[in-house]
């Protein structure tokens, strides 16, 4: 009986066992059934990818990452092309439509080519660059004209780009773009904004030879501009080297930018900020095997501002990135605000430079309807004759005057061989006798001062000049570069350039025809000059070449004719008992110095006035 009764209920847990399965399994597959049901719903009340959603201060941010890999888009119009990067959400580089590359005719120049980054690109603590991948929008772009990108940088910040390019036809708009920053703070805490700042790109030299000191940073501030050339990084004699450079930051910023010898980088506020501008150097090579060049790249710091959390800020930059040519700078400054014109680095005598370059495209666009292919080098003759024309009363009087001392020359002979042991002497004695025949021995050297200027500001002028870049003259392919016809294999490849020989020889002549003053050393270092200069311009660009070539063989003519006027008679004339000041303290060096070797020389006082207080001490 026991056993029938343990069977049963034995049996009638295992059917009540077996039931709880059934329905347990029943309920479970039940379950997965509604959770399946409910990821999927909200599976699809999820935004797609490339939909954005907003955030409270109106900043969109794409629900997916953005892609890690590199895409770029492409904004261009007729002069530039400008390749923009996810990557840091910038400008990668810029092509010059109408500017190639030193030897070549295909492979264009652009800038930021070397850059650490993209322009517009977002720098960080110790000026790192944070080149974070950006989601790009097409819903607010337009293709070729506008590229939008948007990203959550890893301290909480949204930021969200607008690059565009300029539509109206103000002087030089095909090389600016139009660039927005939106800044969001989604982080809990308030961030000051001063510690990023917005990469300018890279600047680095155009071709093996050029001068390290054209290629560096610059920034604008109170009216001025400074520059700080790529040698402060490597030291030398008064520095030592730096892994960075920065400004002051105590001053409102107008622009700053990078910039070699013709083409400049610039980002500008909309309105001048208290800002510090950095920059850091790179060694980079141009070619293969090539010894390498400095390269700098650098940034604007963003205003030192507090951001609350959700709280947005949008900031208004143009971003020049084009060719450093003056008379379009100067058009500049009216259309897009003051001091575009001060890019152009002309220095210490940008009031000679800048007329020089404005008569210069003037004498080329008349020239360029008769002479397309050689209207440049044509306009270099013509207006180096202009300059020497303009300065010729300055040079007539100086020949004349040195032909008058050449009369002398016997004469101050004679006082040397008189007083042998008395320089003081034999200066006062020549002194009175310029004033004796109205001699002015300034009126020799003074007008070749006066030429100082006009030589190192016609010089700056063409060295700079971006519009002589590709243009030919006779056997000159570029005047920017040397006339190099071919290298001299037996003398180890030393190319060989015509314009400079025929400058030395030209200054070689002039210098022979010009009337001798002076004692023989420095009549011999004055026929060294022209060698000095040879080896020193040699390699120089083809159009300063030209211009000191045309100079010297207009200097030549100019002598030849004034050998031609009646030399001048040196007569005495009749002067007063006054004497000069000239002479006045010639003889009174030449008193001290005798009274200085007798030993009766007046001393200096140096006892202390007993009688004159000391004051009282302020602090400890």
């Amino acid at each position: 009986m026991y056993d029938r009764k343990t069977w049963a209920v034995l049996a009638l847990c295992g059917c009540l066992l077996a039931v709880n399965l059934y329905y347990s399994n029943k309920t479970q597959v039940e379950r997965d059934r509604t959770r399946a049901a409910e990821k999927a719903l909200q599976k699809a009340q999820e935004p797609p990818p490339g939909v954005p959603t907003t955030t409270k201060a109106g900043l969109t941010v794409e629900a997916p990452p953005p892609p890690t890999e590199e895409e770029t888009v492409v904004l261009e119009n007729s002069e530039v092309t400008y390749t923009l990067t996810n990557i840091g959400g910038g400008i990668k580089h810029a092509a010059f439509k109408k500017q190639f590359q030193v030897g070549s005719k295909t492979e264009l120049v652009q800038a930021n080519r070397h850059g650490a980054g993209p322009i517009g690109g977002l720098a960080s603590v110790g000026e790192a660059l944070e080149n974070v991948p950006y989601a790009y929008k097409p819903d607010e772009s337009i293709p070729g004209k506008k590229a939008v990108y948007i990203a959550k940088l890893p301290s909480g910040i949204i930021a969200k780009k607008s690059f565009s390019l300029a539509e109206d036809n103000k002087p030089g708009s095909a090389f600016i773009l139009n660039f927005q920053l939106k800044l969001e703070n989604s982080a809990t805490n308030a961030t000051n904004l001063g510690q990023w700042s917005i990469f300018m790109g890279e600047a680095s030299p155009l071709y093996q030879a050029e001068v390290g000191q054209q290629t560096g940073f610059f920034w604008s501030e109170n009216g001025g501009i400074d520059f700080k050339d790529g040698s402060g990084f490597t030291g030398g004699m008064f520095s030592s080297a730096k892994s960075i450079m920065k400004s002051d930051g105590d001053k409102p910023v107008t622009y700053a930018g990078v910039t070699n010898q013709f083409f400049a980088t610039l980002i500008r506020p909309a309105q001048p900020v208290v800002a510090t501008v950095w920059a850091k150097s790179d060694k980079i090579s141009l070619t293969p095997g090539a010894a390498p060049v400095t390269a700098v790249n650098a940034g604007l710091q963003l205003p030192s501002v507090s951001l609350n959390p959700g709280e947005p800020l949008t900031l208004d930059y143009l971003v020049f990135i084009g060719p450093k040519h003056n008379p379009m700078l100067q058009k500049m400054d009216g259309a897009w605000g003051a001091g575009w014109g001060d890019v152009m680095q002309y220095g210490w005598f940008w009031w000679v430079s800048g007329p020089l370059n404005w008569l210069l495209n003037t004498y080329h666009n008349l020239l360029d309807q008769v002479a397309k292919n050689w209207s440049w080098g044509l306009a270099i003759i013509l207006l180096t004759i202009t300059v020497r024309i303009i300065i010729w009363p300055l040079h007539a009087k100086s020949t004349h005057t040195m032909k008058r001392m050449a009369k002398l020359q016997p004469e101050m002979a004679k006082i040397k061989e008189k007083y042998p042991d008395d320089p003081n002497k034999v200066n006062t004695e020549t002194m009175g006798l310029y004033r004796k025949y109205g001699i002015n021995p300034l009126g020799g050297c003074l007008p070749m001062l006066i030429q100082i200027p006009i030589f190192f500001g016609f010089y700056r002028m063409l060295q700079y000049a971006v519009e002589l870049r590709g243009q030919g003259f006779l056997w000159v392919d570029d005047l920017s570069q040397p006339d190099t016809l071919t290298h001299l294999a037996f003398l180890g490849g030393i190319p060989l350039n015509i314009l400079p020989i025929v400058m030395a020889i030209s200054s070689f002549l002039q210098i022979r025809m010009t009337p001798k003053t002076g004692d023989p050393m420095q009549q011999k270092i004055i026929m060294f000059m022209p060698f000095m200069f040879f080896f020193f311009c040699y390699n120089f660009a083809s159009a300063l070449a030209l211009y000191w070539t045309t100079q010297n063989i207009f200097s030549i003519g100019q002598t030849w004719l004034m050998s031609k006027v009646p030399e001048p008679e040196l007569k005495p004339r009749t002067v007063s008992d006054k004497k000069s000041f000239v002479q006045r303290m010639a003889e009174r060096q030449a008193e001290m110095e005798r009274a200085k070797k007798q030993g009766t020389a007046p001393m200096r006082d140096a006892t202390p006035d007993s009688k004159k207080k000391r004051p009282p001490r302020t602090g400890g």
